[in-house]
């Protein structure tokens, strides 16, 4: 058993988008950290920001309502599904879709104020060019900030399912545990340091959720919008129940009073060009 994922790993290619699924399973959690990445990046009113990975454009929608009428903001994605929901969703006149590997830009040196990415460095092939082409788009002085997951202990909403799963498929273990590649503090320091950024800052930042049940926790993974759910839904129906039994009893730990209570910790780093 094996699943073809599209380019950004989150989407069916040729399929649109579920915005509202995709935004429980991972909006709800992702837009917690985005205050703390605008501010690592100090976007400010004006501001001309480029966000890459814009995904369903979580970040660029609070970097829209910073910047103001003044300022705009650039919404960069390589899945043309994901752009065309950010394009629905922030009908803007100062938000501008792009099309574009994160690893290759499309934009001439010196171009923007500020360089965010949110949850989608981790997934890059080259998160070492990705960072060197965030520095070559930056004008001098200006910031780019990342948010990418912690440990896989610290970030139970996604890795309980991603561990469930890749005993199911063993082979796309790899691709499963991408969400964790950069987790380790000091590479990702290095990472900014070996692209020329100056003024590094990887800061630990926790927050905290409530669900009100298990299948208000689950219901968005039987869409199949997102990584792991693509490869839940590449499993056979008996092999599906026991994937969901499993993650529920591993969950249990987390419930009160038949919700259920979780925290999420990410890294913020950042660096100025």
């Amino acid at each position: 058993m094996s699943t073809d994922y599209a380019p950004g790993l989150h989407v069916v290619t040729g399929q649109p988008v579920s915005t509202s699924a995709y935004d429980r399973w991972v909006g709800r959690w992702s837009r917690l950290f985005v205050p703390s990445l605008l501010a690592a990046a100090q976007v400010s009113p004006g501001c001309t920001v480029l966000d890459v990975a814009t995904g369903t454009g979580e970040a660029a929608a609070m970097a829209l309502s910073i910047v103001g009428s003044s300022g705009i903001v650039v919404g960069a994605d390589i899945a043309p599904e994901m752009l065309e929901a950010a394009r629905v969703r922030l009908a803007a006149q100062t938000f501008r879709p792009a099309a574009a590997d994160g690893q290759a830009l499309p934009f001439r040196d010196d171009s923007f104020d500020a360089v965010t990415c949110q949850l989608g460095l981790q997934f890059f092939p080259d998160p070492a060019l990705g960072l060197l082409e965030f520095r070559r788009v930056l004008r001098p002085g200006s910031r780019a900030a990342v948010c990418v997951h912690s440990t896989p202990d610290r970030t139970p909403m996604w890795s309980v399912l991603a561990e469930t799963l890749s005993r199911f498929l063993p082979g796309r273990r790899n691709v499963l545990y991408l969400s964790w590649a950069l987790a380790d503090q000091v590479r990702l320091e290095k990472l900014f340091a070996d692209a020329g950024f100056r003024d590094i800052r990887v800061d630990r930042e926790t927050r905290a959720d409530i669900m009100e049940s298990f299948d208000e926790y689950w219901e968005p993974i039987e869409t199949g919008t997102g990584q792991q759910p693509q490869s839940y839904l590449a499993l056979a129906e008996a092999d599906r129940r026991r994937v969901r039994e499993t993650v529920k009893a591993k969950l249990a730990r987390f419930d009160s009073g038949g919700k259920l209570s979780m925290s999420l910790e990410m890294l913020i780093g950042s660096g100025r060009a």
